[in-house]
């Protein structure tokens, strides 16, 4: 138990709950309104914002992941409420690939800062790791600008995108030894955009891929047609998209992974548009990109996952699959009015294809990793 001169707080792992709505979900409750409370704070706005019903359905799939959520909460007499979550330590521990590895967040209620209680957290949450066997620690921080080259920055190992230094959480993980081995960009586009620019951009993007090429694309479920093909995109995402200096191995999927994966976004409540390049001659998938929708509003849609193989890159592929889902969202959910993506600084190719589609920078994240001894 930890105190200060106001507040009495403990740290407790998350019981999860049955339902979010329960008595014994105040906890969960509790969780997921500081995580928001953060968001809030971080970027001035609520596009990122999740819902009980979200993060309880993501913490009962541990399939592939296992998740632990352990929480500062405040000593009180009564019943236990929502407010009493002061912060919480988010650890993702990989089941199948990348076992040396486990990802810590650190969330703490801006009304409850510098009272130690991010630093208890922090400290729970990395004995837990070494717990696990785990060596390699990774991290992030969020930013709503990032800087310009000077003092007080930063750069990433890659020499692409940089941090303030004086923000709380880059001086959080430069005092526990963690290297800035990433920086991302978050880019958000305003849509719907001008049919014309859009179909413009599809078919300039056509007429260099030729006929060899030819979208296909599905909601929620995969054919099974592509299930082993969309199978090998996602394991390729791992190993095709830039990682910085990341240590992070092959994430091997197959027609289960993508099933499970599927089944937790409709629990979740997001749609799930995904849009692929078929590679006619061979019947094989070249490449993909997917919108999910949001649980707290349908104006805003995360745009996840892009991928082009790189035997099949020098096409004009990836505009190719973006518009296509671009002109899709505007026909199947014209609330739409903004699209929010991230992608690695140094990811040139990809970030010209957004700027091109009329992404702004919106902010990023810096990308940190520890090794254990």
């Amino acid at each position: 138990m930890s105190a200060s001169a106001t507040l009495e707080w403990t740290v407790v792992e998350l019981p999860v709950p049955a339902t979010p709505d329960g008595p014994d979900a105040w906890a969960l409750r509790g969780m997921v309104d500081v995580g928001n409370a953060v968001l809030h704070d971080a970027w001035g706005h609520g596009d990122w914002d999740q819902t009980a019903h979200e993060v309880l359905t993501k913490l009962r799939h541990q399939e592939y992941y296992r998740r632990v959520r352990l929480l500062a909460v405040a000593v009180r007499d009564g019943v236990p409420q929502p407010s009493d979550v002061l912060g919480y330590a988010g650890i993702e521990l990989p089941l199948l690939d990348n076992t040396s590895t486990a990802w810590v967040g650190v969330d703490v209620h801006p009304d409850h800062r510098r009272r130690g209680i991010g630093g208890a957290l922090y400290d729970a949450a990395l004995a837990r790791v070494r717990a696990e066997g785990r060596t390699i620690v990774q991290a992030s921080t969020d930013q709503s600008s990032e800087p310009p080259a000077g003092p007080g920055t930063l750069a990433a190992s890659t020499g692409s995108g940089r941090v303030r230094t004086g923000d709380p959480g880059v001086r959080f993980a430069l005092a526990r030894g963690f290297a800035l081995e990433q920086v991302d960009r978050c880019s958000v586009l305003d849509v719907p955009l001008d049919p014309e620019v859009l179909a413009a951009h599809r078919a300039a993007a056509e007429a260099v891929a030729g006929p060899d090429y030819r979208t296909v694309q599905w909601l929620d479920h995969c054919p099974e047609e592509w299930v082993d093909e969309f199978a090998h995109l996602e394991s390729r995402m791992s190993t095709d998209a830039p990682m910085g200096g990341l240590v992070y191995e092959e994430d091997r999927w197959d027609a289960a992974r993508v099933r499970t994966a599927e089944t937790t976004f409709v629990e979740r409540r997001m749609p799930y548009r995904a849009m692929a390049i078929e590679h006619v001659p061979t019947h094989t998938l070249a490449a993909f990109t997917v919108l999910v929708g949001s649980t707290v509003s349908d104006e805003f849609v995360h745009q996840d996952d892009t991928l082009v193989l790189k035997e099949h890159r020098g096409r004009r592929l990836g505009m190719l699959v973006k518009a296509a889902n671009l002109q899709r969202l505007a026909v199947e959910q014209p609330s739409a009015r903004r699209i929010g993506t991230w992608n690695a600084e140094e990811n040139a190719h990809m970030l010209a294809i957004n700027v091109a589609l009329g992404f702004r920078p919106a902010g990023g994240s810096g990308e940190w990793q520890l090794r254990l001894a």
